[in-house]
């Protein structure tokens, strides 16, 4: 196994309620849940008509007027977060090595919104079948081509290493990080720009959603629509955003004296092989990536200090989940708090584990559990601790995040604090 060791050395935070990772993380520490009625468009022809909508000016965020023509929403929050963590870290990118740095993008549904702009106009309004390509705008291969997102990542780092998009339904945000991390633990790569973004806040997103009945109907009261692991809970909130993080080698991060915010230490992926979106109830593989994830990081169960969960508030998602954190952690899943932050977010498909993995480590660096907003009325059949309405202190050495999705997809991901490996 390789001794090269993988460090989080910056952060950057496009999420619904907070663009900005210092924003992102006062939001989700005070319980502020950023779901509301769809304002991207009418949606009142829809069983579900809300979400959690980022308020972004891309202009504000300075982005050209070229780059916000020829940019999908998708690549713009990827864009913009991307700036942050590089900025956030102190990597200067003019002295690095470009082929020694990568670029890792995770998405579900890539350029959606700008794909279904362009196919509207194109088919007028979907009168036509047979389309006339000479009303396309030169940008529409990239639309199509979910690679032009960590393109625009690479060029923006200069990054000459390997550069890929892992697309894994609504694990992708945990995938692109785990193979980011292979890459440099391989010796492929001493920095990689990863993490995942989605804008999949569309009508045809919308309307899968609606035909499945996967999505909250609770219209007359968006704010607290999404409720994981609540009695009450009724479906999940569609999200946007992205979460871009550096990734270094350990020896390579300490040589320029940059601060690390977390080590991940584990990660593992498995596949149910059973149903494009059911889940078993028992849990059994994401209960045994949780193991190899912890195998990997040289961890016991109960070194984990904290499950930052996967959290949909769908009723079958937080059975199975609850049953995993128990079969993989034992009795010890009892005494460590979990919690979802999808309850403030809402669920950005390809960018939420991401962003779920930039609050694990800003969570380490701070030493606060967010909470589980929206958590009145706990479900008796789900008994784990899971941190209702209010954030806790607490010490944190060793972070679980899971994610699961639609087509059997189930990763874990384990963080500990910079100091424990030095032990």
């Amino acid at each position: 196994m390789s001794s090269r060791r993988v460090v989080i050395t910056g952060v950057g935070v496009v999420a619904p309620g907070a663009v900005g990772t210092k924003a992102f993380w006062e939001m989700i520490t005070a319980g502020r849940s950023a779901t509301r009625l769809i304002t991207a468009f009418d949606a009142s022809a829809f069983r579900s008509r809300i979400a959690a909508e980022v308020d972004f000016d891309p202009v504000r965020q300075g982005l050209s007027a070229r780059e916000i023509r020829r940019l999908d929403r998708a690549a713009q929050f990827a864009l913009v977060a991307a700036r942050e963590s590089l900025g956030d870290s102190g990597l200067e990118t003019d002295g690095l090595v470009p082929a020694w740095v990568g670029v890792s993008v995770g998405s579900a549904v890539g350029c959606t919104v700008r794909l279904e702009e362009e196919y509207v106009v194109l088919s007028d309004a979907g009168q036509d079948w047979l389309v006339d390509d000479g009303y396309a705008v030169p940008h529409l291969y990239d639309y199509y081509v979910p690679s032009s997102l960590a393109a625009e990542v690479a060029w923006e780092a200069n990054a000459q290493g390997p550069v890929t998009v892992v697309s894994a339904g609504c694990t992708s945000g945990l995938d692109s990080l785990g193979h980011a991390c292979e890459l440099i633990r391989e010796g492929r790569a001493d920095v990689m720009l990863a993490g995942g973004t989605d804008a999949p806040i569309s009508p045809i997103t919308v309307a899968c959603f609606d035909a499945i009945k996967a999505t909250s109907p609770r219209n007359d009261d968006a704010e607290h629509a999404l409720r994981p692991f609540d009695r009450t809970r009724n479906g999940f909130v569609l999200g946007e955003g992205a979460a871009m993080l550096v990734l270094e080698e350990l020896d390579h991060a300490r040589s320029r004296g940059a601060r690390i915010y977390a080590e991940i230490t584990g990660f593992a992926s498995r596949s149910n092989a059973y149903h494009m979106t059911g889940l078993r109830p028992d849990g059994a593989e994401l209960a045994a990536a949780i193991t190899a994830a912890l195998d990997e990081s040289r961890l016991n169960p109960q070194d984990i200090d904290y499950v930052n969960a996967h959290g949909t508030a769908t009723k079958q998602n937080d059975r199975h989940e609850t049953a995993a954190i128990k079969t993989s952690l034992g009795d010890h899943a009892y005494r460590t708090p979990v919690s979802s932050i999808k309850s403030m977010v809402g669920h950005s498909l390809g960018a939420i584990g991401s962003i779920e993995i930039a609050a694990c480590a800003l969570a380490i660096d701070q030493g606060v559990v967010p909470p589980t907003a929206n958590l009145n009325e706990p479900d008796p059949e789900l008994d784990l601790d899971y941190v209702p309405l209010v954030a806790r202190d607490r010490d944190l050495s060793a972070v679980l995040s899971v994610g699961s999705g639609f087509g059997g997809f189930q990763s874990a991901m384990v963080l500990t604090h910079p100091e424990k490996g030095e032990a």
